[in-house]
């Protein structure tokens, strides 16, 4: 799921709207060319998903060999884990980072280096046109607009003169109806005060290739938060602007990335002095049924305002771009129905007085093709975002350093469904041991075999949910575990350990 495309290939260029259709006679001179600037299309839902649609499993099978990367324990061959591990097992903490991605997931923006997971997908930026295609359609867009324009002047020179006209009905608004006065609760309100804080990000890798996603200022200093996915393609010596609504465009550089939790934070070259920080609200207050406003450039449409509610809370979300090189991204999402589509990942969504909620991320996607394909899908109603809680200490913490930190169990967990928690595997990757010796799993008394259940209060119903759940944590942070041994439930205390950076 996701709003923006990441991944394997980079998405294209943003797609313009469809143009309105000509006359008879214009089409059939005209015949318009087949396809539409390239899109890219957004993976599945992967199999297993919590609530995801019987044919679309919430999580994408890992195939066979794939240690869990996460450190939370070793994987099995087949999943990807958080310590070493034996098939469809997380690796533990000392295993190869990251675990294998999700079998269809998407990216939420149109930016980006990968695609989605279990209910949603990273939403990648279409790539860029090729042939000047993409320019093509701009042109024929704008050709329609002017047309519009014309058609719109002649029709206002007609009633007008129609009112003067005797029997006219019709009554003219007073001059000064235009002056409406929007409170600041209304969307309207929130709109006008946020999007200035918000900008458009355009990635570009050394070859040319990239996308566009969304950012957020987020401190007087030029920091912008926004998603690993949007910014990845600019990573290595790639190009890297955004640009505010006002039209003004900087250069910028990428201070640090997590691709783990799918946040980054960028840097704005020449950053102006009256820069406005947008505020940051209190996730875990967050209410299923709240309003929330998505602001993003879906398909490359920049300053667009979403509405919606908040439709579910810690909603486990696992989402890649599906390629072999990829890392799998997971979180503990907020779920919303504000449209969001590829170009929204990396925006900010905003509860019903303004303040930051989460980074939108995901999207669910219906669409089976994957990545580079010619048509991409767009919202229907699940969108995933990142707490902003979460966010906010992972982009601190790559501010001050510039790498991330986890929170691991050093126990490898498998990844497979079906499972009724998070099972500890019998082996971790590459024949290391499950439960790493000396670490936190090992000294809270946990041993292969062993099934999680819960965290704390949170309902654990797999490998996945078990790493997002972990990852709404800091290293040092205790947590009780509740888990079955033999047919008997027990519970235990475990100080998370940590992992320092993404490999």
């Amino acid at each position: 799921m996701s709003t923006e495309n990441e991944g394997t290939a980079v998405p294209p260029a943003p797609s313009a709207p469809p143009v309105p259709v000509e006359t008879p006679a214009a089409s059939a001179q005209n015949a318009a060319p087949e396809g539409g600037a390239p899109t890219a299309q957004i993976p599945s839902v992967p199999p297993g998903a919590p609530g995801a649609p019987e044919q679309t499993p919430a999580y994408a099978p890992m195939g066979a060999g794939t240690p869990d990367p996460y450190g939370h324990g070793p994987g099995t061959p087949g999943a990807p884990g958080h310590g070493a591990g034996t098939p469809g097992a997380v690796p533990a903490a000392e295993a190869g980072w990251p675990p294998p991605p999700p079998a269809t997931p998407a990216y939420a923006d149109g930016g980006g280096s990968g695609a989605g997971g279990w209910g949603s997908s990273y939403g990648q930026p279409a790539p860029k046109p090729k042939n000047g295609r993409g320019g093509l359609v701009a042109a024929i867009l704008v050709a329609a607009l002017v047309a519009g324009g014309v058609g719109g002047g002649i029709g206002y020179s007609l009633a007008k003169g129609n009112d003067n006209a005797t029997g006219s009905t019709t009554v003219s608004a007073p001059s000064n109806s235009g002056d409406v006065k929007r409170a600041s609760g209304t969307v309207a309100g929130v709109a006008a005060r946020a999007l200035p804080s918000t900008v458009t990000i355009e990635a570009e890798s050394t070859n040319g290739e990239g996308g566009t996603g969304t950012g957020f200022v987020f401190d007087k200093q030029g920091h912008i938060l926004t998603n690993n996915h949007v910014v990845a393609d600019a990573v290595d010596g790639g190009k890297l602007t955004a640009t505010f609504p006002d039209g003004k465009k900087y250069d910028a550089e990428v201070v640090g990335h997590a691709q783990g939790y799918d946040v980054a934070v960028i840097k704005l070259k020449n950053a102006p002095s009256d820069l406005q920080p947008l505020a940051l609200g209190n996730s875990d207050k967050v209410a299923v049924g709240d309003s929330t406003i998505a602001i993003g450039a879906p398909f490359g449409l920049s300053n667009t305002v979403t509405t919606g509610i908040i439709s579910a809370k810690n909603r486990p979300v696992a989402s890649s771009d599906g390629s072999s090189s990829s890392k799998a991204s997971y979180m503990s999402a907020l779920q919303t129905d504000a449209s969001i589509n590829p170009g929204n990942s990396g925006g900010p969504l905003l509860d019903a007085q303004g303040s930051v909620i989460g980074i939108n991320s995901a999207i669910q996607s219906t669409s089976g093709g994957g990545l580079g394909g010619s048509s991409q899908s767009g919202s229907i109603g699940l969108g995933f975002a990142i707490p902003i809680n979460q966010a906010k200490n992972v982009a601190q913490q790559l501010i001050r350093t510039g790498k991330p930190v986890y929170p691991v169990i050093g126990a490898s967990v498998s990844l497979e469904e079906g499972t009724s928690g998070a099972k500890i595997t019998e082996q971790g990757a590459s024949g290391s041991a499950a439960v790493t010796s000396g670490g936190p799993a090992d000294k809270a008394g946990l041993k292969p075999g062993d099934v999680i259940t819960k965290l704390d209060d949170q309902v654990i119903d797999s490998g996945p949910t078990l790493i997002g759940q972990i990852w709404t944590h800091k290293p040092g942070d205790t947590v009780k575990l509740t888990y079955t041994r033999d047919g008997k439930v027990r519970t235990t205390e475990v100080t998370l350990g940590q992992r320092d950076g993404d490999s």
